[in-house]
């Protein structure tokens, strides 16, 4: 973690976000390490944040509930887990009827084309299989350092990432439908510590055999971007996951400065959680950067 350390400490300076949180998880040892940076200098774990997952929701939500019981899922479900169910990539929803309106769409196999919408649906039909909430079914693994948004109990424990409406979002989900829909969703709305999510990922691993599946999945499955929800690396080389890790590597990124990758070859996890959004979202050049070379130096390791 001591060369980690030093890519925080020479990259967080010149960031127009001012929170970082990085974990490192070994799942041969079935352990993990971790830091943390608030502006301007290393926390230790009692000053620790709760950070906005964002897109991390997806996978955590829904990748997992298949790892749970696979036979619940038609084809039709693996599709919209894929995000290649031909749904629209998203836009606002009502509140009053997003159930309708999200059920309406047709679903028939498409180009990959990622999508909110198709996050949605995919709960939507995970309900009705399991007959149960989406968040029953799958937060037995939870840590319970990972939560949904509404249940944070200090606003003030999670990093500033934004604004709405003229006011700071702190404590509150980034994600503007998740917002006002209110509701558990699968699309965004988890909120963790970096040990929370560390913790899960080991969980949900020693479950539910999460990197042996991912594994075999690689080399038996035919996939064109996504695999059983999670995202993949198509160029190693280039990869926001950092230069380093195999071909055989899931994972997924998140708005607000999120990420999760997993090397099923080296069975390492590199987990990153930023307040990225916190001034404005379009300018990515640094966060990218922290990215690569945070990964870069976990592969090598």
């Amino acid at each position: 973690m001591k060369e980690i350390e030093n890519i925080v400490k020479n990259l967080m300076p010149n960031q127009h976000f001012d929170c970082i949180a990085v974990g490192v998880i070994d799942f041969k040892k079935k352990e993990y390490d971790s830091l943390e940076w608030h502006g301007g200098e290393f926390v230790n774990k009692s000053g620790k944040y709760f950070f906005d997952l964002a897109s991390l929701t997806k996978p955590l939500t829904l990748a997992s509930s298949y790892l749970i019981d696979p036979t619940k899922f038609n084809s039709d479900m693996i599709l919209l887990l894929n995000h290649r169910a031909s749904l629209t990539s998203g836009g606002r929803i009502s509140s009053k009827n997003w159930r309708d309106y999200i059920n309406s769409f047709s679903v028939k196999e498409s180009p990959t084309l990622y999508s909110d919408y198709s996050a949605l649906r995919a709960m939507l039909e995970i309900e009705n299989s399991y007959k149960r909430k989406l968040y029953d079914i799958c937060s037995e693994y939870f840590d319970e350092e990972m939560f949904h948004w509404t249940e944070l109990e200090d606003k003030l424990r999670s990093p500033v990432t934004g604004v709405r409406h003229g006011k700071k979002i702190q404590g509150d989900v980034h994600d503007d439908n998740a917002y006002y829909l209110k509701e558990k969703v699968s699309h965004a709305g988890l909120f963790a510590s970096i040990d929370g999510i560390c913790k899960s990922l080991l969980n949900l691993d020693n479950s539910f055999d999460l990197l042996s599946f991912m594994d075999q999945a690689f080399q038996n499955i035919s996939y064109d971007r996504f695999l059983y929800g999670w995202d993949t690396v198509s160029d190693p080389s280039t990869s926001l996951s950092g230069a380093g890790c195999s071909t055989s590597t899931f994972g997924h990124l998140g708005f607000t400065g999120t990420s999760i990758w997993i090397d099923t070859k080296k069975m390492k996890g590199s987990i990153i959680l930023t307040n990225a959004t916190k001034s404005y979202w379009y300018d990515r050049k640094g966060l990218n950067e922290l990215r690569r070379e945070i990964g870069k130096e976990v592969w090598a390791q």
